[in-house]
């Protein structure tokens, strides 16, 4: 494990296909398909200052025993960005290790996916992060209003499943195309949705940092969670807006086609540093190999 510092109703979204401008083929999900490959997963991460500020409010997991892994852009000041993103990651390790050790496991059945009691074990998780959050602000006035950003993602046999608040970022790629799998909760997207601003005009909006959902700020949350059925060698990128507002999909997918994975997030931090740093920035990459 490598961990590094720097509500409304619940609802689960089984991904059967994956098309904005592209369409991703054989994401497929079945309800009566069970668990029938257990795939390795090879990781890597890096989170960076950048080259505009003075502190990393930043914070990434790599548990790969657990196979989770965790990307937080915290918010809040000086002390409450990073205390919040801090918070975040280690709670939803914790939880998602005590809910293993339970008499209820959630990692034990093999079922289908839209069955599994992982969404739920994951959310409540977040949940908890949100609440651990709170407190600590309530409790401190130092770090009175912090809130983070959260997208994780866990890997259990065949099935990929995330948690998502904020504007932190997760992709899949696949073979030739790649596919943002959470939808941003911020200001600009909601105003794309409306119609109201295109998405070349969002990338220099004066808004583009204001989010609307983040985990902390106030005691309770509503979580995305969303799954799907792995394929071998679908490779993930969880990543904070330091690196989605300097780099393109395209681009991102052809760093990780054209380079090793142990070095994919130090080439991608070196592009977002090189096109300003205007933000921390992180990135989580992960593989699935049969």
């Amino acid at each position: 494990m490598n961990l590094c510092y720097s509500a409304s109703k619940p609802h689960f979204r089984a991904l059967p296909w994956l098309g904005r401008s592209h369409s991703i083929p054989n994401v497929s999900i079945s309800a009566g398909q069970t668990t029938a490959h257990r795939f390795k997963v090879a990781s890597a991460g890096l989170t960076d200052v950048g080259r505009k500020r003075d502190h990393n409010e930043d914070s990434y997991l790599i548990d790969d025993e657990l196979q989770l892994y965790v990307v937080a852009d915290g918010m809040g000041g000086h002390a409450g960005g990073g205390t919040a993103s801090r918070i975040a990651v280690e709670t939803i390790d914790r939880e998602l290790r005590s809910a293993r050790a339970s008499s209820e496991d959630p990692f034990r059945p093999e079922v289908p996916l839209q069955d599994s009691p992982l969404p739920d074990a994951i959310r409540n998780a977040v949940g908890s992060a949100c609440q651990a959050i709170f407190t600590a602000a309530q409790e401190d006035p130092r770090l009175a209003g912090m809130g983070t950003t959260v997208i994780a993602l866990l890997v259990r046999g065949d099935q990929a499943f995330f948690a998502h608040v904020g504007d932190s970022r997760a992709y899949l790629i696949r073979g030739e195309l790649i596919q943002q799998i959470s939808e941003d909760h911020s200001l600009v997207n909601e105003q794309i949705k409306a119609g109201m601003i295109t998405p070349e005009e969002a990338k220099h909006s004066r808004y583009k940092n204001i989010i609307t959902r983040s985990v902390g700020f106030e005691e309770e949350v509503q979580v995305d969670v969303m799954g799907l059925t792995l394929q071998p060698e679908d490779t993930f990128v969880l990543c904070s807006d330091g690196l989605a507002n300097m780099v393109d999909d395209e681009e991102l997918r052809q760093v990780i086609d054209a380079t090793p994975l142990e070095r994919a997030p130090e080439k991608l931090v070196e592009m977002a540093n090189e096109r300003g740093g205007d933000d921390n920035i992180t990135v989580i990459v992960v593989r699935a190999m049969a």
